[in-house]
């Protein structure tokens, strides 16, 4: 990466520096101030609809809670501090202002980055655990154990963070092993639900019209209607964190080929998912898209 310095100022680009890296800088800044507007207000629509929502046991609103405060944090700091770092690549910026933006940009993203992939796969196994323990459910998830794994899960992801400021290497292992254990938990969490919804369906078929020995029938279309939507915010973190993931090993392995602004457009991608979230709940959470609807109503009329 090119410096070129004035005074005490540094720009990322020099007079030699291609049109369309200009272009993309000046395009990926614009894209994260966009981004930081939507995951703001996106977010805090989701926030005040899940306060609305009463369907939801509470352990589970606490996650979608959790996450959708770590995506407010994405659009409230981390869009704007990376929109600032593009802007040095267009306009001609302090050194040292420059560098330390970057570092805590990076430090705060791992951690916010990490923080969400847990709360997610916290998601998928509170519904695996939903339909596995039945009745016992309420009783082995409760607020206050949520909140403590949620505390734990939170001083990890900033320890993570923290990592970036001492070692790279390290990070990235710690980093390569958690997507690892997150993605093999979520994956052995959905599949599980899916045999289990298919062994009930097929006990139901089978006794059709007999007593069920006292347990409380399961709602299987909106029990199912809660895991798709899940499914899906999973699914979008996947598409938007996997190319940074890429781009990390095959900067690691091979930077030559891999200049910093085809890094800082993976980044955004995962910034992406911070206003992605807010869509799919809206799109897949009848109760939230009603809490929005209100909300959005009850300030509108207050105008």
């Amino acid at each position: 990466m090119n410096f070129t310095i004035v005074g005490n100022y540094t720009s990322n680009l020099d007079r030699t520096t291609p049109t369309w890296l200009t272009v993309m800088a000046v395009f990926l800044t614009a894209l994260n101030i966009c981004l930081s507007i939507t995951a703001s207000f996106g977010n805090m629509l989701i926030l005040v609809a899940l306060h609305r929502v009463t369907s939801l046991y509470p352990p589970s609103k606490f996650l979608f809670r959790c996450l959708a405060v770590t995506d407010l944090c994405v659009g409230l700091i981390s869009n704007p501090l990376q929109s600032t770092y593009l802007m040095s690549y267009i306009n001609e910026m302090n050194s040292n202002i420059v560098h330390f933006i970057s570092e805590v940009n990076s430090a705060l993203s791992v951690t916010l980055c990490a923080f969400s992939l847990v709360t997610s796969t916290a998601i998928s196994l509170d519904r695996l655990l939903a339909l596995s323990l039945g009745i016992r459910y309420r009783q082995v998830v409760t607020l206050r154990r949520i909140q403590a794994c949620t505390a734990c899960s939170c001083m990890m992801s900033v320890s993570l963070g923290s990592v970036y400021f001492w070692k790279h290497g390290v990070l990235w292992i710690a980093a390569f092993i958690l997507v690892i254990l997150c993605l093999v938990t979520s994956i052995f969490s959905y599949t599980k639900i899916n045999l289990k919804l298919r062994h009930h369906q097929a006990q139901v078929q089978v006794h059709r019209g007999q007593p069920n020995g006292g347990r409380p029938p399961l709602d299987v279309t909106r029990y199912k209607r809660t895991v798709s939507s899940i499914l899906w915010v999973q699914l979008a973190l996947l598409f938007c964190y996997v190319p940074a993931c890429i781009v990390t090993l095959l900067r690691i392995f091979g930077k030559k080929y891999f200049s910093r602004m085809t890094w800082l457009g993976a980044v955004t991608l995962v910034s992406m998912n911070s206003s992605l979230n807010p869509i799919l709940y809206c799109w897949k959470i009848i109760e939230v898209r009603q809490g929005v609807k209100k909300a959005i109503g009850h300030c509108c009329a207050s105008r």
